[in-house]
């Protein structure tokens, strides 16, 4: 920079016109603002100086500069060539200014550079950015030639705007594709809650000959990972991340983090906590605080909190309390999303005055409102804790609407309290803001039943009948061998669907004999026995148990000599819970 500096000297001392130079090299540092005050010394500036500190404010801002620079130019009597409109078009779409794109396309038509690749391609990417996928299609229709970037600008664009239908149209419709089209793609489905659909994927992309992963691909797939309870894939992932370097990204940590963490491995999360250091960000933090939170490190994670404030001494403490005690030590200021993880904390130990005094003094003294997802998880607390009353007074005196989130918790505490008129309070709200809802008028009617309230429950099945209201059937993902399956009740997709169910039928044959007359806990093994019939519900989780078993042994015995070794060990083993 000093030397810029003395060059800058000379040339004002010797009339020497080094300006160009000067300000390439100066944006290069970059050094914005010094570069603009050169720029502005010069009488005529060219549309190369133009283009270049467009491109500089349009990538680092303050990005309203490129319309000034913009409009100087033209009055100036520069006209902009087709690299003005590039950075301009990105600037539209940063700003979220849809009347400036409008405006700079169509000068962009009247210029005569509608047809330019790399100007049409950046005005594909601000139409579907902003998310005017109509328009961003009709310019897309309209290109004579179109290269991977313009394909993959239109994929994001719908993936964003949640069309990954569109998104995967034009995906297939690509002639030749890169890793950035298989990662747009492989986000959308991430980012729009189509996990099995990203981690599918993302196992063909594996298959693509001279195609690697990027950091962006394994950050966007862990989560799906993550979400899935997919281990096997999330760990593999994780041996290619380190062999590649990738581990170097603080996104794909934090990604790889949270996967570990919601997979229930809280050990090994926290080994990768651990050895990102430093570079944890709140992010960081609060994915392991969370993590940690939800399993059973409640009493040291509130110890910690009152150790941060100062009114307590603590000399030792588990890893969820140091671990939030670094937060404020190393700088990390806590954020809303953090304060969900020590209240979800107090749920889980059952701290009711804890988790008052958090949401009502602890969370001011850090200048934080209280969001509805606050509330949501004090709700949840005292609900849990049998103060129904205070639960539903909370939710009277909110500041903001309560959703169905919050009534469905308080119907949740009821069910779990058996208790019929906050439960039909909670319940007719529910009705209101989601008649669709099966689960509602299931819930409700079991409290009926365990209340000895019969006419209730034949009110709400009439209602049901009534509005055509059928309970969805509940599915189960879970991963075996790298592969993730989704099974229903009575389902009969999987291939090995009829040893599936002998296996079952054998260790419910195994289970009667040990226990007369026993009823099993529902979605262990199967639902119930009754008189001679083994009737048992064929859920996910009692599918995953059959496979597993079924997969435990690969020698070279006799496939049924096999199974029935596998269920006696089955039988023992839940015979031992």
């Amino acid at each position: 920079m000093n030397q810029l500096k003395q060059i800058h000297a000379h040339t004002l001392r010797t009339g020497i016109d080094l300006t160009k130079f000067l300000i390439t090299k100066l944006l290069e540092i970059p050094n914005i603002p010094y570069a603009h005050k050169v720029f502005d010394l010069i009488p005529q500036p060219n549309v190369f100086l133009y283009n270049k500190l467009i491109q500089a404010f349009s990538s680092h801002g303050p990005y309203h500069n490129c319309f000034i620079l913009y409009t100087q130019m033209c009055l100036g009597g520069c006209s902009p060539n087709q690299h003005s409109f590039t950075s301009l078009f990105a600037a539209s779409a940063t700003l979220n200014s849809p009347p400036q794109g409008q405006m700079l396309h169509a000068h962009l038509v009247k210029l005569g550079y509608e047809f330019d690749l790399y100007a049409s391609t950046a005005l594909v990417d601000m139409y579907a950015k902003l998310g005017m996928l109509p328009s961003a299609r009709q310019v897309f229709d309209k290109m004579k030639v179109r290269d991977v970037p313009t394909w993959n600008s239109l994929i994001a664009g719908y993936a964003r705007n949640g069309d990954m239908e569109g998104a995967a149209k034009v995906f297939d419709e690509m002639p030749v594709k890169n890793v950035i089209s298989w990662t747009a793609m492989i986000s959308g489905y991430s980012q729009n809650g189509k996990y099995k659909d990203a981690l599918g994927l993302f196992l063909e992309m594996e298959k693509v000959k001279d195609l690697r992963p990027n950091e962006v691909t394994i950050a966007s797939i862990l989560p799906a990972c993550a979400s899935l309870g997919a281990l096997e894939v999330g760990q593999r992932i994780e041996t290619y991340a380190r062999a590649h370097g990738y581990f170097k990204n603080l996104f794909v940590c934090n990604a790889l983090l949270e996967m570990y963490a919601r997979c229930g491995r809280i050990d090994k999360a926290l080994t990768i906590f651990e050895e990102i250091g430093a570079r944890r960000n709140l992010c960081s933090w609060n994915t392991m605080i969370m993590g940690l939170a939800v399993h059973g490190r409640s009493n040291e994670a509130i110890q910690l909190f009152h150790r941060i404030r100062g009114s307590i001494s603590l000399l030792s403490a588990y890893i969820c309390l140091e671990i939030f005690a670094a937060h404020i030590v190393e700088g990390v200021r806590p954020d809303d999303v953090t304060f969900v993880g020590v209240i979800l904390a107090c749920t889980h130990g059952g701290m009711v005055k804890k988790g008052r005094e958090i949401f009502e003094t602890t969370m001011n003294n850090f200048c934080i409102t209280p969001k509805i997802e606050h509330y949501g998880c004090m709700i949840d607390l005292l609900g849990r804790a049998g103060e129904l009353q205070e639960a539903y007074d909370l939710i009277q005196t909110m500041p903001m609407k309560p959703d169905s989130v919050l009534w469905g918790t308080l119907l949740g505490a009821c069910s779990f309290h058996n208790n019929v008129e906050l439960a039909e309070i909670a319940a007719k709200h529910l009705y209101k803001l989601e008649p669709w809802n099966p689960g509602n008028y299931v819930i409700l009617s079991n409290i009926y039943a365990n209340t000895g309230r019969w006419d209730g429950v034949a009110k709400l099945r009439k209602m049901m009948k009534g509005f055509k209201i059928t309970k969805a059937a509940g599915y189960s993902f879970f991963e075996e061998g790298s592969q993730v399956y989704k099974f229903i009740v009575d389902d009969r997709s999987h291939p090995r669907s009829n040893e599936i169910y002998w296996v079952l039928n054998e260790i419910s044959l195994k289970m009667k004999k040990h226990y007369e007359n026993a009823t099993l806990f529902e979605g262990c093994v199967f639902g119930a026995f009754t008189s001679g019939n083994h009737q048992y519900s064929s859920r996910g989780q009692d599918s995953h148990i059959s496979i597993t078993l079924m997969n435990t042994n690969r020698g070279g015995e006799d496939d049924r000599h096999k199974k029935k070794g596998v269920v006696a060990l089955a039988a023992q083993v839940v015979a031992v819970v």
